[in-house]
């Protein structure tokens, strides 16, 4: 079994951005550098056939390339925070994205998480931080904005859980969008 997601991965300098806000938050556990990521879709669970066969559906989905920026910071949990993140801007193409990846996984009879799509990078998860701690963070992050970027490509990532620190995410497909050009392309 895997644990798989599709994401878009965030640019060196953006997440370097990023890192300077992985701050003064009680009961925060900050996420490394390496982690940062935009989820399209959770997958959850499953086999390495159905994982080949959603691979195959998610490199039929055909998306231009698009841009992309962060703005602002948030938190999950209405009683007792989860995590605290980095807002990204809204965009129809991102949201046209990821509904393409979950029609994907919908497509192989996947069981996906019903709660609504919420563009963000997770910068930290929370264990015992108080509501007023992290609503006092997000309020002081709310005027962050990073530059804007083009989103390429995106990927299929697995999640393999550490016995210590982080779960460790690799970049097993990937998947570019129409019209873009990195630049090791262009010379």
């Amino acid at each position: 079994m895997l644990r798989l997601f599709a994401a878009l991965p965030v640019p060196p300098d953006v997440s370097g951005a990023l890192l300077k806000l992985q701050k003064d938050l009680p009961g925060a556990h900050w996420r490394p550098q390496e982690n940062f990521h935009i989820t399209l879709c959770f997958f959850g669970e499953i086999s390495h056939t159905a994982a080949r066969d959603l691979d195959e559906l998610l490199g039929e989905i055909e998306t231009p390339a698009f841009e992309l920026a962060l703005e602002g910071a948030g938190w999950f949990g209405r009683r007792e925070p989860t995590a605290v993140w980095a807002r990204v801007r809204e965009s129809d193409e991102l949201r046209g994205l990821a509904s393409a990846c979950a029609r994907a996984a919908r497509r192989l009879g996947l069981t996906l998480d019903r709660a609504p799509y919420t563009p963000h990078v997770t910068l930290a998860y929370c264990h015992a931080t108080p509501l007023e701690d992290a609503r006092t963070w997000s309020e002081r992050h709310q005027t962050f904005r990073s530059a804007p970027w083009l989103a390429g490509a995106f990927h299929l990532y697995s999640s393999r859980a550490r016995a210590s620190g982080p779960s460790l995410y690799v970049a097993e497909a990937d998947y570019p969008l129409a019209g873009f050009i990195s630049p090791e392309e262009m010379y």
